[in-house]
This record gives structure tokens, C-alpha cells and sequence, in this order.
């Protein structure tokens, strides 16, 4: 079993820029700064997701690790939310809909976010004032 992490970490896939600006968005609105990043692609990223079991070289699903568990798309999605400032964690709200049907919305999002939003070269890079929060190597 996995052990326990200090932190919730996000895992998100480093070059897809509405990755990035969610990573943003999260950084900005979240309201305990507990949250540690890392990139599928980056060791750390890579190492959580085998430790939990998940294939890293799956980048279509953002992870997010919480308490000694792992959860995966619409529900990381949901666990994320519940940690931001209001407005945003009224978002949670949406865990009354059926995984199924929020997953199928997340999927839809997820095979087309590179041609809706684009994709860099490399993955995004934190900021000097970030850098505690991100997990590189």
C-alpha cells in the first residue's frame, strides 16, 4: 500500500497548457497552500503514479493524491475543488452526479485539450516564489 503523503499532490501533465493554467488557477484560488505539484513527467510525478499503481506514461488523466489515496479525473477534479475559496468549491457540488456521466465530460475534454488549448514544448516551469510548491526532482 501507499504510504501516507504530507501533502495532497496534484499530478498533471506538464505541456499541456490548460493543465498549466488549471495549475495556475489552483495556485491562485486555493485556500490552505497545501498543495504540492508535479508533472507526469518530471521523476517525482512518475514515481507517485507506479507507487499507486497508475501507468505514468498515461498523460490524458490529472491525479490528485489525498490522504493516502489517489484519485483521477472528475474526481480529482472534485477533491481539488473542495480545497479552493468561495466561489470556486461550491464546484464540489457536482460529486451528486454520477461518476460516469462526469467522467465521460472530463474524457471529452481530455482527447481534445491539446487542439482547444494547445501544447508547449517543455513543462511549465514554477516561479522563484513557487518553487516550494512543486515537487521536480
Amino acid at each position: 500500500m501507499a504510504e501516507m503523503q504530507e501533502h495532497p499532490v496534484l499530478i498533471f501533465d506538464g505541456v499541456c497548457e490548460l493543465c498549466s493554467t488549471s495549475v495556475n488557477f489552483i495556485l491562485r484560488w486555493e485556500k490552505g497552500h497545501e498543495i504540492k505539484f508535479t508533472a507526469n513527467q518530471n521523476p517525482p510525478g512518475r514515481a507517485l503514479l507506479e507507487q499507486f499503481g497508475e501507468n505514468p506514461d498515461e498523460v490524458s488523466t490529472i491525479y490528485f493524491i489525498e490522504q493516502g489515496k489517489i484519485y483521477k479525473q472528475s474526481a480529482a477534479v472534485l477533491r481539488i475543488a473542495r480545497r479552493l475559496r468561495f466561489p470556486w468549491f461550491l464546484g464540489y457540488g457536482f460529486i451528486i452526479v454520477p461518476r460516469f456521466i462526469r467522467d465521460f465530460f472530463y474524457k471529452l475534454i481530455a482527447r481534445n485539450r491539446y487542439r482547444l488549448f494547445g501544447q508547449k514544448e517543455t513543462c511549465r516551469i514554477p516561479t522563484p516564489d513557487e518553487m516550494a510548491r512543486f515537487l521536480l526532482e
